[in-house]
């Protein structure tokens, strides 16, 4: 069962929740924000488990053994409740009085508290948010409400307020390297990939690290960027949505393509090819940074996280390509 030396690099919140439990100080609401696929509901779901738990380790870690322990790592604790919600991008009012507000009045079945963890807390509509104010303002004695969101903008100041905040943050690359090839078994290469993708991302870099089309989804993308200038719109374009077919969206491509032209720019600066992420690629990338110049590159780099910045802005798929495309040949 998890406890909380299974948390990676989230010193901060780990020493925080352990010290909550050992004083029993704990507070009625918490919002923990992070990327997604960050680690938000595995921390959450871990201090819950504790929360519930009869028999706690050292004061804090899930025994594992009792029963709400046994009940928790299979999600059948009736006093751990997972708000849910119907519709993909809002948690209406309905919901939240329903699953929160309305069920906060029936006292825990068997554990002196009842937890409720609701993951995209930042698509709670500003009238879900102050239907729930009030049972962060007046909770029962024995609720504790985790919310987990993206961002904590997204949340009303007032809902902020009655909350302990709880930012996770990127974890540091060597960190999940070693994590990645102790934990998922890959090897050095692989994991250093994996760690640049992710950007401190732990959960986004497990996925990659884990998944059986790793090397499929790497071999095309270095393809993509080895001839790339040759491309027109239509090629990228069919390109992309064979790169989709791995699950590998548009923010990831451009992710892997902000790693390839940082080892070209990195390996045109130093000759050194033992820095590079794409190591086995070193042909193809001193090829690259023979025919470009230092500021054409860094161009590129911009010009991929103006790409991003546009496709967030809902600005046309296939003009942001061209765009970067364009500026690709130029440079």
């Amino acid at each position: 069962m998890n406890n909380f030396e299974s948390i990676i690099g989230q010193d901060h919140i780990r020493e925080h929740l352990r010290a909550t439990l050992t004083s029993g100080r704990v507070s009625q609401a918490y919002l923990f924000t992070g990327e997604n696929m960050s680690g938000k509901e595995f921390i959450a779901r871990i201090f819950a488990n504790a929360l519930v738990c009869e028999d706690p380790a050292g004061g804090f870690d899930p025994c594992g053994k009792c029963r709400s322990c046994i009940q928790a790592a299979t999600n059948n604790n009736p006093d751990i409740i997972t708000v849910t919600h119907d519709r993909p991008n809002t948690v209406s009012v309905e919901d939240v009085r329903s699953q929160i507000v309305n069920d906060a009045q029936i006292k825990p079945y068997q554990s002196r508290r009842k937890i409720y963890i609701m993951n995209e807390a930042e698509k709670m509509t500003p009238q879900a948010q102050n239907a729930l104010l009030k049972t962060l303002e007046e909770p029962p004695e024995y609720v504790v409400i985790m919310l987990l969101s993206t961002t904590a903008s997204a949340m009303l100041p007032t809902v902020q307020s009655r909350c302990v905040r709880l930012d996770l943050r990127p974890v540091e690359d060597r960190i999940v390297k070693e994590y990645l090839m102790k934990e998922v078994k890959v090897p050095d290469y692989r994991a250093d990939i994996c760690c640049a993708f992710a950007r401190g991302n732990i959960g986004k870099a497990r996925s990659l690290a884990a998944s059986d089309d790793f090397e499929e989804i790497k071999n095309e993308a270095v393809r993509v960027f080895r001839f790339i200038r040759k491309m027109d719109t239509s090629d990228m374009i069919t390109t992309l949505k064979k790169l989709d077919e791995y699950r590998l969206n548009i923010n990831d491509f451009l992710d892997l393509m902000m790693i390839w032209y940082r080892d070209v720019l990195l390996y045109k600066a130093t000759r050194d090819d033992s820095a590079l992420i794409f190591r086995d690629e070193r042909d193809s990338i001193a090829t690259e940074a023979d025919e470009g110049s230092y500021e054409g590159f860094e161009t590129i780099i911009k010009c991929i996280e103006k790409t991003r910045q546009r496709l967030k802005a809902n600005v046309n798929f296939e003009l942001a390509m061209e765009l970067l495309l364009l500026t690709i040949k130029e440079n």
